[in-house]
């Protein structure tokens, strides 16, 4: 029987395979050290060998899996790793709203990102996290627009893909609760400078906020780091982390 996905081309095949393994990766679907199998991942996933095998070798120069005799095992990573992707994240969208400031943008451009700024304030103001981690993902893809840059753009979208670096990586599962809440305040704070510098064309300015921006991502990925330490507690979006580096 043919599986449903036979008559797509290769690439999309590929191009499907390695989103889906990507995202269940990041997601801690399988903790570090997890042996990929082939045949039933071809299975689960409904694709043929051949494009799965490619998705593999785009996932091993991502850095997300490494090579374990004849197939590939899930990389561990220390919770440095994590916070050196963090900062290159930041780097990379400092630079971007940098550019989007000296450049300048439309007035179509701001009224776009804006609309994602009031659907997140909405968001707050109902007291409910339900809806914004999409909301968030949306600004971040808004803000590597405004650059006005496809290299630039290119660049955050592979920063993004790093394990622990998505912008939303840590949103939807905090077990505290009532830090998570006052996370988010913050960094709708700094979305809101953020867009306020670009549009008055404060570059340096822009840069700065960004980088700050991505340090609430650090601050959640310790937090959870430490409850996992102290309590014993599973957090699937440490299943890559396998130790602190000394």
């Amino acid at each position: 029987m043919k599986k449903s996905s036979d008559n797509l081309p290769s690439h999309s095949q590929t191009e499907r395979s390695l989103r889906e393994l990507r995202s269940r990766i990041i997601a801690g679907h399988w903790p570090a050290g997890s042996k990929l199998r082939e045949v039933a991942l071809s299975e689960l996933l409904g694709v043929s060998r051949t494009p799965l095998r490619a998705a593999f070798m785009k996932l091993e120069q991502e850095g997300l899996i490494e090579r374990s005799g004849a197939g590939y095992t899930v990389r561990g990573f220390s919770i440095e790793d994590a916070y050196v992707a963090i900062e290159i994240r930041g780097v990379i969208e400092g630079t971007a709203a940098r550019m989007a400031a000296e450049r300048g943008v439309s007035a179509s451009e701001l009224t776009e990102i804006k609309k994602t700024l009031h659907a997140i304030d909405d968001v707050i103001q109902q007291d409910s996290i339900d809806g914004y981690a999409q909301l968030n993902d949306q600004f971040h893809d808004q803000l590597a627009e405004l650059a006005g840059n496809e290299l630039i753009k290119h660049e955050i979208e592979r920063a993004s893909q790093l394990p622990f670096a998505a912008p939303s990586a840590f949103s939807s599962s905090s077990e505290d609760i009532v830090r998570f809440k006052t996370s988010l305040l913050v960094g709708q704070q700094h979305h809101h400078a953020l867009v306020q510098a670009i549009e008055r064309g404060e570059g340096a300015r822009a840069d700065a906020l960004a980088r700050e921006h991505a340090q609430l991502g650090r601050a959640n990925i310790e937090a959870a780091f430490i409850e996992r330490s102290e309590n014993n507690r599973t957090v699937p979006q440490l299943a890559l982390v396998t130790a602190d580096q000394s």
